[in-house]
Order: C-alpha cells, then structure tokens, then sequence
C-alpha cells in the first residue's frame, strides 16, 4: 500500500494550487493522509476526487466548512497498521512523550501545524511523522511532503520529498 503525506497546503493563502510533483503522487496513491490547514474547502473536492482513499482532519487554520466535514483526529487501520491523524501536538520539546501518552494505541501518528519535517519514535514504538508543508516552507530550506509504504502492518519507505522553490512563473 502506498501513502502520501501531506498537511499545511494552505491554499489558496500560501499558493494557488498544489504542486505538479504532489498532485501525481497523490492520484498514484492508495491513501492519501492530510494533516490539516487546508484552508479552502475546494481543496479537499479536489483531493477527494482525485485520489483513492483519503484520510484528514481539520488544522487551525480551517473554517466551519472544513471542520464540518473533517474530524479533529481521524484514526484508521491501514493494512494492519493502525494510524492517527491529528493536526496540532504541542510544543516540540516532550512532543514524542505526550502523544505516546495520547496515541498509544496507534502505530503511527501523522501531525502538520509546524511547516518542519519530523521523523521520530516515541518510547513504546509510536512512530511521529510531520511531512512539512508544500506550499509555506517557512523557515525552512525546501517546501516538502512525504511517501511511504505499509506492508504486513509496518511501515517501510518512508521518503522526504522536496519541492524545487517556486519562481513567480510557477506560483499558479
């Protein structure tokens, strides 16, 4: 099974639409998780319709349309791999101790909010992704999101991808 990972797309705030590269991988996928601060609730019509199967919850940054629709924290079995998506876990320092705590009954836990890629395991085995954003890398040097692989209920695969910068031509 393969996974795309993003959050943070803010749009249509921080571009005007997603890039080329993310949206090829998002209709390859076979499950796309989302990890909040969509912003605009065409981005989520177009997500839905283009991808497979899609798993997302609301971030910060999202109205009462999105938050009507979405969940703050979607959990899901994805092929023996038990997941979680949340948008918002806290400060970073302890971050892996607190949502061991609150997640402990999943494998992985997918989270957005802060634009930084992370990659990291709780004690207890839970596993921490944040896939950056591919649209407001912040202070960071690439915008980015994630892929990954799940087999017999693991994790495997797990690849960074970074975006080329946007040049004024490619804003769009």
């Amino acid at each position: 099974m393969r996974l795309v990972i993003t959050a943070d797309t803010h749009l249509p705030t921080r571009a005007r639409d997603l890039p080329a590269p993310l949206w090829a991988e998002i209709e390859a996928a076979d499950v796309v998780l989302h990890a909040g601060d969509w912003v605009d609730l065409a981005l989520l019509d177009a997500v839905q319709a283009r991808s497979r199967r899609l798993v997302g919850v609301y971030g910060n940054n999202d109205g009462p349309d999105l938050r009507a629709r979405l969940p703050e924290v979607a959990r899901v079995d994805l092929a023996g791999l038990r997941v979680a998506v949340v948008h918002e876990t806290g400060p970073r320092t302890g971050r892996e101790r607190r949502c061991a705590a609150r997640f402990g009954d999943v494998d992985l836990l997918v989270f957005g909010h802060s634009h930084i890629p992370w990659d990291s395991v709780a004690p207890g085995g839970l596993r921490l992704l944040n896939p950056g954003s591919p649209t407001d890398r912040r202070a960071q040097p690439y915008a980015t999101y994630l892929t990954a692989g799940v087999a017999g209920g693991r994790l495997a695969e797990v690849r960074l991808h970074r975006l080329p910068p946007r040049t004024a031509r490619t804003r769009a």
